[in-house]
């Protein structure tokens, strides 16, 4: 009786495929009732950013875009 050798695949990527990957960009396509465009303030070890008052409670979608 014969068995088959099973070879591992490997499903990690290149650094260079990784590297690709990053710069790709994709499309969102989001409905809503306002857009506001701020850019991200450091804030200890994060990011922030501030909304308005209005909004609290709301929910809401961040896209970085650059």
């Amino acid at each position: 009786m014969e068995t088959d050798v099973v070879k591992p695949v490997d499903i990690d990527p290149s650094p260079r495929d990784k590297a690709e990957a990053v710069c790709h960009k994709v499309k969102f396509e989001v409905f809503g009732e306002e857009m506001l465009e701020k850019r991200v303030k450091s804030s200890g070890d994060s990011g922030r950013i501030y909304l308005p008052s209005e909004w609290v409670g709301c929910r809401v979608k961040v896209i970085r875009t650059g």
